[in-house]
């Protein structure tokens, strides 16, 4: 038996440099079974009297041991790190230094309070001291006497809310006895060795972390974070991720910048892409200050009102829609310019012009003194490229009408034949007679007629 408890005790040293788990407020209720030693230990000097204090203390030969489960401890944490504690055992004396003794009855009652070290250096579960202080009430053969006791113990886990306990308790007595001990009366210590059971924490999210020390006791969450989750993985909780779902440096609460535009992703428009602060992370490739996704033209700096697009010749038509985006036109003919045409001025001088053209008599050939009116003519008409104009041939009433009629139309044509041979567009003119329909004064004068037998340029467009 003497071997059995040295090699108990040398387990527990073991076992305390490795699992430990205190009763606490995870774990309220303890109850604990073991062996106890009553040790009266030597004596030093008189036949009547017990030794003195903390002799030959760990001499296990001077140990009473009762070979059976002798102990039995309840235990509840109130709180603060302090247990309250209830405790019953039995032992048989028969080892009193120099005292002729056998098998005296043993039993104890024991209460008290115990106060777990842990809390006042604030560490972790690896290993629990503790202290206490209570009282007891002992009875061995014909005596009863009570004592104050003091503890120092320590638990060990070995399983899950399964813990080995080891602690010692001095007890010394109220007042004096008598009888088969000396008058200083039973000092003693009581070793006990045991299994201690505790219960009582509730884990309503199940993830391995009592309700009492988990700060998110619903919602099942991590330990470094008492109890709270951490959705990401990012090493930051939900609550004070800004990002739980989407991992995230701590810099910036937990949310991702995925392209380094210092926009985060939640606000970042683009977030694949690096962009710039004042378009939400969007880039602005041709820097008009619109974002390539809003910007029509994203590699053109253009305006606002063309979505990105310019306006070159700031005629209110975009580049992309504007035929003519280097002259400012109208909408109409797509952003090109009006054509020009000729002033009323230019016109008239068209008329008067062509009304000097002579023909040969009765014929729609062109005398050659006209040359030069002819260029006159030619010249002005270069000037409006875009213009159309109509050549109308007239004639005087003499003569049958259907000759004038076609005397007209091939001097028209004539006229239209040379202003083509001097470079005017043909689909730019067209000729047309009109016999003696239009007179522009009388028939009946030399003058009159003159007047009638005429050429006319007119603008059609």
């Amino acid at each position: 038996m003497k071997n059995f408890i040295k090699i108990f005790i040398a387990s527990a040293v073991l076992l305390s440099a490795s699992l430990v788990q205190a009763q606490d407020e995870t774990n309220r209720w303890s109850v604990a079974l073991g062996i106890n030693a009553i040790d009266f230990y030597s004596i030093d000097g008189g036949d009547d009297n017990l030794g003195g204090y903390f002799e030959e203390l760990v001499d296990v030969s001077d140990y009473n041991i009762l070979p059976a489960p002798s102990r039995l401890e309840i235990g509840y944490y109130v709180g603060d790190g302090i247990v309250a504690t209830i405790a019953g055992s039995a032992n048989s004396i028969d080892n009193v230094y120099e005292m002729d003794v056998e098998d005296l009855f043993y039993v104890s009652v024991d209460g008290g309070l115990r106060y777990n070290l842990r809390e006042i250096y604030n560490g972790s579960d690896f290993f629990n001291p503790y202290l206490g202080i209570g009282g007891s009430y002992q009875f061995i053969e014909d005596i009863s006497f009570g004592t104050f006791n003091g503890t120092i113990g320590f638990d060990v886990k070995v399983a899950e809310n399964i813990y080995f306990n080891l602690q010692t308790t001095y007890k010394h007595p109220f007042e004096d006895q008598n009888g088969v001990f000396a008058a200083e009366g039973p000092r003693h210590f009581q070793h006990v060795a045991g299994v201690k059971f505790v219960w009582g924490a509730v884990d309503t999210d199940g993830d391995g972390i009592p309700d009492s020390k988990d700060d998110c006791p619903e919602t099942p969450g991590l330990e470094q974070f008492n109890g709270c989750p951490d959705s990401d993985g990012d090493g930051i909780k939900d609550s004070e991720d800004e990002c739980p779902y989407v991992a995230g440096p701590a810099e910036t609460n937990g949310c991702p910048d995925s392209d380094g535009d210092t926009v985060l992703d939640k606000d970042d428009k683009c977030p694949e892409t690096p962009g710039l602060v004042a378009l939400m992370g969007c880039p602005d490739s041709d820097g008009d200050g619109i974002a390539d996704g809003d910007d029509e033209c994203p590699n053109e700096a253009g305006l606002a009102k063309f979505n990105g697009c310019p306006d070159t010749d700031g005629d209110g038509i975009a580049d992309k829609d504007d035929e003519c985006p280097n002259e400012a036109g109208v909408a109409e003919l797509n952003g090109c310019p009006r054509p020009a045409v000729p002033t009323v001025q230019e016109q008239e001088q068209l008329n008067a012009y062509a009304k000097t053209i002579l023909f040969e008599l009765n014929k729609s050939d062109i005398q050659a003194q006209s040359a030069q009116t002819l260029s006159d003519i030619i010249d002005i008409l270069k000037k409006y490229p875009e213009s159309e104009f109509s050549i109308d041939g007239h004639t005087d009433s003499q003569g049958s009408e259907a000759y004038n009629q076609k005397l007209s139309e091939e001097r028209a044509n004539s006229v239209l034949r040379y202003l083509v041979n001097g470079g005017i567009e043909a689909n730019r003119l067209s000729a047309e007679g009109f016999g003696e329909s239009k007179p522009i004064a009388t028939n009946s004068t030399a003058a009159g007629r003159q007047q009638n037998r005429r050429t006319e340029i007119n603008l059609k467009k």
